[in-house]
């Protein structure tokens, strides 16, 4: 199967939802990894991340606009004991703790499962990338729209190849109710040579009306040294 055309994919779909990126940079020295949230309410736009000590989390823009915070207010991205875990919801604070005890992250959601958002049933999408770089992917949705079903999927993937990655996100498309997204990640190319590079591409390729915040990270696999963007619609 050819690898997607990542930005193609993104110009041409509305609404993707949230999204995660993992993968390995073109000269194999680089752990590569992305986050980005879209959002088509007032409340979900009203967002924009906030790097923090051990990761980013994210923030109403203007606190007198916020409604719930609820299932918008999280940690997306924490590293704990050099893992760095990556989510769309308070899931990243349950691997984390998982880990803090000696589990693994498929532990860790087989205690979760989607978004209580009916009729959507947004999925939780999470990503974890280990050290070597080698990284894991996860999804946790209703059966065809069927909240009676958790379906858990778990992706691992032990030795990636240099200028690949693997794509997930909560929705296929825009929709009323949204659809989940559908198969396993998506095998993309990653040929940007720094995370400010990927940075540029992925936010142009967003959906300008709907797209809110962007994390791009880009992992040194030998020093541990880290380069992160961070873009908000709201700057």
């Amino acid at each position: 199967m050819d690898a997607l055309n990542l930005m193609e994919y993104l110009q041409g779909n509305p609404y993707p939802g949230r999204g995660i990126l993992l993968g390995r940079s073109a000269d194999n020295t680089q752990a590569v990894m992305a986050y980005f949230i879209m959002g088509r309410s007032e409340n979900s736009r009203n967002r924009i991340f906030e790097e923090t000590e051990d990761g980013i989390r994210t923030k109403a823009f203007d606190e007198s606009k916020m409604t719930d915070p609820s299932l918008i207010i999280y940690h997306p991205v924490r590293v704990f004991e050099g893992k760095t875990i990556v989510t769309n919801g308070d899931q990243t604070d349950t691997i984390r703790d998982f880990l803090a005890q000696g589990h693994c992250y498929r532990h860790a959601l087989l205690t979760r499962e989607f978004e209580p958002d009916g009729p959507n049933w947004t999925p939780r999408i999470s990503g974890v990338v280990k050290p070597d770089g080698s990284y894991n992917l996860s999804i946790l949705k209703s059966m065809d729209g069927n909240s009676a079903c958790c379906c858990r999927y778990f992706f691992e993937y032990d030795k990636p190849l240099a200028g690949t990655g693997h794509f997930i996100s909560t929705y296929e498309t825009d929709g009323n109710p949204l659809p989940s997204f559908r198969g396993e990640p998506r095998r993309c190319a990653v040929s940007a040579p720094t995370a400010a590079a990927l940075a540029e591409e992925l936010w142009a390729a967003l959906n300008e009306d709907n797209k809110v915040s962007l994390f791009v990270r880009y992992l040194d696999l030998e020093s541990g040294k880290a380069e992160t963007v961070i873009k908000n619609k709201h700057a």
